[in-house]
């Protein structure tokens, strides 16, 4: 089709040429020709101009000859090609739109600046927005509460994201999480938890009554079988055995209970945890000689570096739990002859307590498990050494409420180090008494 234009373009300027030569004006022949040539492409160039602006025009594409009938028959079809795609396209976006209406969670798109784009139905009820107006709108000055307002302009949004009270409605609890979508966007999502919370609440509440009413009977138990074992003016028989190992299970039954009770308070807890200056120097001092009562018998090596000056702002008695609980499970399942290492130290990142050991390892499969009440890598091993199975979630809980994090390294056969992870907002240090003390304990 191109070659057939040049052949036009070609056959125009002979054509003007012979008529000027014929009247003795060849410039002005050829000069005409072209004249004639460019004056027949600027019409089709006016004709598509006015197809493509006129609305009002049939979607025909105009008559064209030569090279102009591929270019209207072309962009006729990208036209059809286009509309057909808007088509599917607007399909799409109206599923999703009737999709996202009918879910009983609230979602919300935000600007990279934190405005309002776009919410479902949903989230009028569950947040009381309003459309059109809220459109555009900071979504922190229409939900005014700062933890909320904190955690959107953190940028950091985490995986369990953060609970508030409807605006709407204070009796009923949403979820909110926000992850990035998009170029520069994040998608929130709000879910009304309300009725996950009562049942949680009456989880611990049964949890913590059941603790208490089992506390008594068994601290009667324990004290009338010790007196029975330890009476030495009556000689042993057929029932020492048997209630020696009545004696051990009642014992640890009522670790189970002041575990549970501990966990319950920590999970009720609602007051500040700021108000301790926490001396973690001290409290590693104590725990090395706690190791070494509880593995007595081991024989194990147990060593600490610690910054004597380091200390932290928090609730003593709930870190001193969470640590001594690390201590102790690496006493437990480290065998004779083993190696335990503390370690205190702070860096950019914050404040850092590790407890590693040379003990029988855990496998990569069950470390994310290991947080969970009641579990056990190896059952028999840890009734064995007298775990009751809540000692890491225990520790997990006093981490969450000192906004801290517990990380897990570990290898089958060769050992596991337990960290407590503290933000440097927490640290409390006098940088010139600053120094690494290094203890040993055999």
């Amino acid at each position: 089709m191109l070659a057939a234009e040049y052949w036009r373009l070609i056959s125009v300027s002979l054509l003007g040429g012979l008529i000027g030569f014929i009247f003795d004006q060849l410039t002005m022949g050829l000069l005409v020709g072209l004249i004639v040539y460019i004056v027949y492409h600027l019409k089709n160039i006016h004709r598509l101009s006015k197809w493509l602006m006129d609305s009002k025009t049939s979607s025909e594409p105009p008559e064209g000859k030569g090279i102009w009938f591929g270019i209207f028959n072309r962009i006729y079809a990208l036209q059809k090609r286009n509309k057909s795609q808007k088509v599917k396209l607007a399909s799409a976006l109206t599923r999703f739109q009737d999709a996202a209406s009918a879910m009983p969670d609230g979602m919300l798109i935000l600007t990279h600046d934190g405005k309002i784009e776009w919410f479902n139905q949903a989230t009028k009820r569950l947040l009381g927005l309003k459309s059109p107006q809220d459109i555009e709108q900071p979504l922190t000055n229409l939900i005014r509460y700062p933890a909320f307002k904190e955690f959107v302009e953190s940028g950091y949004y985490g995986d369990d994201g953060i609970e508030i009270l409807s605006p709407v409605n204070e009796a009923i609890i949403i979820q909110i999480r926000i992850v990035p979508y998009g170029k520069g966007k994040a998608l929130m999502v709000a879910r009304d938890v309300t009725r996950v919370s009562q049942l949680e609440q009456v989880r611990r509440h049964f949890v913590a009554n059941i603790s208490h009413e089992l506390r008594t009977p068994l601290t009667v138990l324990t004290g009338y079988m010790e007196t029975l074992l330890d009476d030495t003016k009556k000689p042993q028989n057929e029932w020492h055995d048997p209630m020696q190992l009545m004696y051990s299970q009642t014992t640890r039954m009522e670790g189970i209970v002041k575990d549970l009770l501990l966990l319950t308070r920590i999970e009720n807890y609602s007051g500040t945890v700021d108000g301790d200056i926490v001396d973690v120097p001290q409290l590693i001092e104590m725990l090395l000689e706690e190791a070494r009562m509880l593995g007595i018998d081991k024989k194990q090596a147990l060593t600490a570096d610690y910054d004597a000056s380091l200390k932290l702002r928090g609730k003593r008695e709930d870190i001193q739990s969470a640590l001594s609980n690390l201590v102790s499970n690496a006493v437990r399942y480290t065998p004779k002859g083993g190696k335990i290492h503390m370690k205190w130290f702070a860096d950019e990142e914050g404040a850092h307590f590790s407890v590693a050991d040379s003990g029988v390892g855990i496998s990569q499969m069950d470390i994310p498990r290991l947080t969970e009440r009641f579990f056990r890598v190896d059952e028999a091993r840890s009734r064995e050494t007298g775990g009751t199975g809540l000692g890491l979630a225990i520790v997990k809980h006093v981490l969450n409420r000192h906004d801290g994090s517990l990380s897990i390294e570990s290898t089958l056969g060769k050992g596991s180090q337990f960290s407590c992870n503290f933000p440097s907002s927490r640290i409390i240090s006098d940088a010139a008494d600053s120094q690494l003390t290094a203890k040993d304990s055999a």
